[in-house]
């Protein structure tokens, strides 16, 4: 009996509303290492890829949102959990796609669990930070409380297939938005391998939805859409047409856009500008002694 036997080559494909679909369009494209090689083929999502995911985010927007903070980060631990399990599969995707060293990329994927988990620990945290009693001079008091923006489009950093992705995406849903991510071009695998992470670790389908192709190609229908409430422009960074064409793109129905940083350093620990970028302030008025009962909030 023959020992030879071909390998079973792993079929990538997009993340969208929990499930696992090839692009609409039936494109692929060629994925290299640093050297040319080829890797494997992802899908190239199309515009109608960019609005059905969109679909899905506002989907799952009510539930996860109004999910309790401790939950979120309960589940974004899972998620650092199971990631730990995998990590040298996130290492060899890792490796292959920037051309690091073994040791290297599994510092990469250190790194990128460890963020997880620092803001699962947010969770229950950045209503402290971003909130609080406020001093009013009158019979009544005033509290202001973060809320999540919306669905969010993040453009995830081409530099950083991994960490940068996760350094991008975890403060998005920590906070109760849902997104929808363009991971890098050049480098995608370790993203799309991540949905299949994020489908079997307590993560509601529709939270995250994850679209490999080009930046500019989905970008646009992205930061045009009507029910997309903000979009991260970390792909654009060294771009500044692109940059700049996403943001008038946005301005039609007032995003928030989060604008690239020239040189960001994914190792750093992070602050918590990322988390606020992507959080409205509710401001509710309540009066106090013999006004009654009732208040307003705007």
């Amino acid at each position: 009996m023959s020992t030879d036997r071909l390998s079973v080559l792993k079929t990538y494909k997009l993340f969208v509303g929990g499930k696992f679909p090839r692009s609409e369009s039936g494109r692929v494209y060629e994925v290299t290492d640093a050297k040319g090689n080829w890797l494997a083929n992802a899908p190239r999502s199309s515009r109608k890829d960019a609005r059905d995911a969109v679909v899905a985010a506002r989907k799952a927007f009510g539930g996860w949102s109004g999910a309790t903070a401790y939950n979120r980060g309960q589940i974004l631990y899972r998620v650092a959990e199971m990631l730990e399990g995998r990590r040298e599969q996130f290492t060899a995707e890792v490796a292959a796609g920037e051309g690091l060293s073994k040791a290297k990329a599994a510092a990469q994927v250190d790194a990128a669990v460890d963020r997880w988990v620092w803001y699962a620990g947010w969770s229950d945290k950045i209503a402290q930070v971003a909130g609080g009693a406020n001093p009013v001079a009158g019979p009544y008091f005033n509290l202001s409380t973060p809320e999540p923006t919306g669905v969010v489009a993040v453009l995830a950093p081409s530099d950083s297939s991994f960490l940068g992705l996760v350094s991008v995406l975890a403060p998005v849903i920590v906070t109760g938005n849902t997104a929808v991510v363009v991971p890098s071009e050049s480098a995608p695998l370790p993203a799309l391998s991540l949905g299949e992470v994020l489908a079997t670790s307590d993560l509601p389908g529709g939270v995250v939805n994850l679209l490999s192709g080009s930046p500019a190609e989905i970008g646009r229908p992205l930061a045009a859409h009507q029910d997309v409430n903000a979009i991260d422009l970390a792909a654009t960074a060294g771009d500044a047409e692109l940059a700049r064409e996403l943001e008038v793109a946005a301005a039609d129905n007032l995003k928030r856009v989060l604008r690239p940083e020239a040189r960001a350093d994914w190792q750093t620990t992070p602050g918590t500008d990322r988390m606020l970028a992507f959080l409205e302030t509710k401001t509710v008025w309540h009066p106090m002694g013999g006004l009654g009962a009732g208040g307003s909030s705007y």
